[in-house]
């Protein structure tokens, strides 16, 4: 961007921040806003237009906002209605005709990238919309049972009383929110559209689980919610007086509004549990096939088939299978890869006692690996984030259904550090032979480095920053974990062959997700798959294998990602030879924010005919 443009695109986003943060920017008036337009140039015109687009946006989810550490509507929670879904859909289609009015010729590169990668969005979204009703409104794996309680312990922070008295607002509001994902739920009822039996079980009991302890009953122990509340509530230093009479209406509000929302949500899981048909995978629903080609186009940014996504995780399968006969000879093992993959899934050496020493050792050296690595990171990286990341456990509430890690990123204004969750609920589930490669995976340089280098970055539009490219910001955390080989560590073989076992999970992903959603493979079978080929302990697999059911096509994004930006990579490495440069390539990589694969590839390809000439 020219740096006048860039000017003007900072006096838009300088008039947002500026505004009070406990409510939205006000809009401006029809006449100055027709005034201010006709006198602008193309470039200020567009860069108004995608300020505008992400502000409505933010205001319209006041989650969105709390994630990215704004208090506008602090008291509230989405709306997740039908109206509120048809009204975005058409906000949706009348955006993409705006967008068609921008005359590419009057734009600098960055902001014909920009563009291109707003109205893909808006068409992917558009595309995704057509099968509303196919996704899971409640699933055993994240859904709102459990997103609840999670929002409000990690997301909503008291600061002050305010903070305070919306929390109570948002605990007062779960009735009304249950009761547009109930509504929810009942149109997919009468569309046939159910997640498999076993998952209701879950559900119901992650539901209860939230429901459980004081002020729900008297078990002698808190719940959740009011643990966290009251916690966060002490440590304000308010008058016992002012405590006491937010304490009585949280209180309330749990036993009034949020008991007998996660009760009813109960009693409906119940009711659709029994109606729904038998099977798995999403070939089971109404148009099934057309959906798994949606999700498919959606989380890989590719036109690859189901069955060209299979045969491509068979043969990484083959090929890492190999790479893994290389390190089995390394250590002296005497057997084939079966054996020695029983031996990786069984051993004492390679866990942790299940004790609260045994996870309170793995957080340590998992902390540990974090900070070798940001030691390492000027060496291969350009763009270093300012955002810190920490490492915890997953709550109690939600670890039993949860996956085995994941990421949070931070909020843009440095109020809460991005974080890996790690999932101890069963260390016989968290081999010490993966501990590197997960670290690297979920923290740095994986997730944290992408998402937190994106938020920061300057001169791209905030949409750009939150678009969602899953084989691009997957398919980095995947990259990463090989990086670190590059970058000299795996220094042990056993965590060397981790790396290979984490490449290989994604690998097989790609198999059993395609064989489930579109092969009619069962949930047994499917597990069965990853028992014979990945050394992955059973309980590992079966949540695995649970999460791909609940969320068609994910899976795929990451192996599909990794391979592309490793193909880039070789692309540079031969084209520029000892010219080549880690940190220009991942800072290219990096520096536009998500993207889908093809538009990163011509990105690198320009970088390498830049860096050429």
């Amino acid at each position: 961007m020219q740096p006048q443009r860039l000017f003007q695109a900072s006096l838009i986003a300088l008039a947002i921040s500026a505004c009070s943060p406990a409510e939205p920017p006000k809009q401006n008036t029809t006449a100055t806003a027709s005034t201010e337009v006709s006198q602008q140039s193309e470039s200020e015109r567009l860069s108004a237009f995608f300020a505008q687009s992400y502000k409505e946006d933010l205001q319209r989810s006041p989650m969105t906002q709390s994630y990215r550490g704004l208090k506008w509507d602090y008291d509230k929670w989405d709306d997740v209605s039908e109206q509120a879904a048809e009204r975005e859909a058409a906000l949706y289609n009348q955006r993409l005709s705006q967008a068609a009015q921008f005359d590419m010729g009057k734009l600098d590169a960055q902001e014909q990238l920009s563009l291109t990668l707003y109205r893909l969005d808006l068409e992917r979204k558009l595309a995704n919309d057509k099968f509303r009703h196919h996704s899971y409104i409640m699933d055993q794996f994240s859904a709102w049972h459990t997103q609840v309680p999670s929002f409000l312990i990690n997301i909503h922070r008291i600061t002050d009383s305010s903070d305070a008295n919306a929390y109570v607002a948002r605990l007062n509001g779960v009735k009304n929110l249950f009761d547009q994902v109930i509504e929810q739920l009942k149109i997919r009822e009468k569309l046939g559209v159910f997640p498999p039996k076993w998952s209701y079980d879950q559900m119901v009991a992650a539901s209860q689980n939230v429901i459980s302890g004081a002020p729900f009953d008297d078990t002698g122990k808190d719940s959740t919610i009011w643990h966290d509340f009251t916690t966060k509530l002490a440590a304000l230093n308010l008058p016992e007086a002012e405590q006491q009479s937010l304490r009585e209406a949280a209180q309330q509000a749990l036993l009034s509004s949020v008991k007998p929302a996660y009760e009813q949500m109960i009693a409906e899981l119940k009711h659709q549990r029994e109606l729904s048909p038998e099977g798995d995978g999403v070939w089971r629903l109404p148009d099934g096939e057309s959906w798994y080609s949606n999700r498919l186009s959606w989380f890989t940014t590719t036109d690859l088939n189901a069955e060209e996504v299979h045969q491509l995780g068979l043969d990484n399968v083959a090929r890492i299978h190999q790479q893994m006969r290389q390190i089995m000879a390394k250590v002296g093992f005497e057997g084939d890869l079966p054996a020695f993959f029983e031996f990786m899934r069984t051993d004492a050496q390679f866990y942790y006692p299940n004790t609260d020493e045994g996870r309170a050792q793995y957080l340590s050296e998992a902390k540990e690996l974090i900070d070798i690595m940001r030691e390492q990171l000027p060496a291969y990286f350009g763009l270093i984030p300012q955002a810190d990341m920490v490492v915890k456990r997953v709550e109690a509430f939600r670890e039993k259904s949860a996956g085995k890690a994941f990421y949070q990123s931070p909020a843009l204004d440095g109020s809460r550090p991005g974080t890996y969750y790690a999932n101890l609920y069963d260390m016989n589930n968290m081999p010490i032979y993966q501990m590197e490669a997960l670290a690297y995976h979920e923290g740095i340089p994986g997730h944290h480095m992408q998402r937190a280098i994106t938020q920061e970055l300057k001169g791209i539009p905030d949409f750009q920053k939150y678009a969602s490219f899953t084989a691009y910001t997957e398919g980095w955390g995947l990259y990463t974990e090989e990086l670190a080989k590059d970058m000299g560590f795996y220094a042990d073989p056993y965590s060397d062959f981790g790396r290979l076992a984490m490449e290989l999970w994604r690998a097989c992903r790609l198999v059993v997700d395609t064989g489930m959603h579109s092969k009619k493979w069962s949930r047994e079978q499917a597990i069965q798959y990853l028992l014979d080929n990945t050394p992955n302990p059973q309980g590992d697999v079966v949540k695995a294998i649970e999460r791909y059911i609940a969320m068609p096509g994910q899976a795929t994004a990451y192996m599909v990602g990794k391979l592309k930006i490793m193909q880039l990579r070789q692309y540079a490495m031969d084209e520029l030879g000892e010219d080549f440069d880690f940190r220009g390539f991942h800072d290219e990589v990096l520096k536009y924010g998500p993207l889908p694969l093809n538009l990163l590839e011509s990105k690198i390809k320009a970088w390498v005919a830049a860096q050429k000439a």
